[in-house]
């Protein structure tokens, strides 16, 4: 009997469905109150000074670069096993990304990869980390990327897209380091359908987003269209962007914040479910986490074909297919993509890791929703897929 199993399905109710119309109802419909009611949750949420909406991560991305100072001339690093948002933000402001290798157990970047790329490489100014799958890079000690920048001088930008709500042995995702971008799209953790989120205890880079977020305008587009005295009066301090989060996206994001942890609790269950079955299979690897489970995110669910079934990642992908079981790839790196690869002559010998584990990657359906017959069904599909 085929279980259609989605790879992901988005968690929506009632209480979704009310915020949305309250805010329709209300007449204003761009960013508002229920936009800063948002930051103001989920700043608290992540012990930060500082929480600015977004209509993307990918938005975020780029204000905290450009809030950093970044600009022509100078190299940012970035993991080459990300979404290409990490690196193109990068090329936004004529900047050139330096890529590096992941670890090949956890999929993360490293203290030891940035130290190596600031001795080879002059004008280095930050390093974008990627938070992958759900749980953190190392941050503090010896080897923690934080501590390693600010050592090496250089500015710190966390992609934590896959990481809401984690945590690490310091607390919140994002509560330490210079700047951490978030993504509420479709299929991430809490979604507002598009949008992002920069949060920051640096008041001067709180301060540039805000006004660059909004065409570079210093005042609050709320406070200017509605305060009871004459407000047309308004400056442009900077060309900035249209990167705002309406408050119709907000409505959504304040209901899926409150649904945060017990969603993550729900992932987990079947994160668990599917590390105890694969972890005696020949033929499966999982990623190793670094860090407790219940710190985890559990965004996304890869394992990785060895053995009988190396090599074989399209088969495999079309056997589950056709047994109603979706699947996704996270991802092609970014040494692959031909813009990066011709641009800046990479060679794929150089990324051994990433290499090895996006040949034989597959990402599998973890989302709240997921009945227990849905997840047993993945699982038997693949142990069944294993022994043939």
């Amino acid at each position: 009997m085929v279980v259609k199993v989605p790879y992901f399905k988005g968690q929506m109710g009632a209480d979704e469905l009310e915020r949305v119309a309250s805010v329709l109802e209300s007449g204003w419909l761009t960013t508002g109150k229920v936009t800063a009611e948002f930051e103001n949750k989920f700043a608290r949420f992540c012990s930060v000074s500082h929480a600015l909406a977004t209509n993307s991560c990918t938005a975020a991305l780029h204000l905290a670069l450009e809030a950093l100072g970044i600009g022509p001339g100078d190299k940012v690093i970035v993991p080459t096993l990300t979404f290409t948002a990490s690196a193109e933000v990068i090329r936004y402001l004529g900047a050139d990304p330096v890529f590096v290798d992941v670890d090949a157990e956890t999929c993360l970047i490293t203290a030891d990869s940035i130290r190596t790329q600031v001795a080879i490489h002059d004008s280095i100014k930050a390093c974008v980390v990627v938070h992958f799958a759900g749980q953190s890079v190392e941050m503090t000690g010896e080897n923690g990327v934080w501590e390693t920048c600010q050592k090496l001088g250089i500015r710190l930008v966390q992609d934590a897209a896959h990481a809401f709500p984690s945590r690490d042995q310091y607390g919140p995702i994002g509560s330490i380091g210079d700047v951490t971008c978030f993504s509420f799209y479709a299929n991430k953790t809490i979604t507002t359908g598009e949008g992002g989120m920069l949060i920051t205890n640096d008041d001067d880079i709180a301060h540039r987003v805000k006004v660059m977020r909004l065409h570079g305008i210093d005042r609050d587009i709320w406070n200017r269209f509605t305060s009871d005295k004459p407000s047309w009066e308004y400056d442009v301090v900077a060309p900035g962007y249209k990167y705002n989060m309406p408050d119709i996206n907000a409505a959504i994001g304040v209901v899926q914040l409150d649904k945060a942890e017990s969603m993550r609790k729900l992932r987990q269950e079947i994160a668990e479910k599917y590390l105890d079955s694969f972890s005696e299979q020949d033929c499966y690897r999982v990623i190793r986490s670094r860090v407790k489970l219940d710190e985890h995110a559990w965004h996304i669910f890869p394992i990785i074909l060895q053995g009988n079934l190396a090599g074989s990642r399209d088969r495999v992908i079309s056997m589950l297919g056709e047994k109603g079981i979706g699947t996704s790839i996270h991802y092609k790196p970014l040494h692959r993509m031909s813009y990066y690869r011709e641009r800046y002559s990479l060679d794929a010998g150089a990324f051994p890791n990433s290499e090895s584990y996006w040949q034989n990657c597959i990402s599998l359906p973890i989302f709240p929703g997921m009945t227990s017959e849905q997840t047993e069904y993945v699982v038997q599909s693949l142990v069944e897929l294993g022994s043939v």
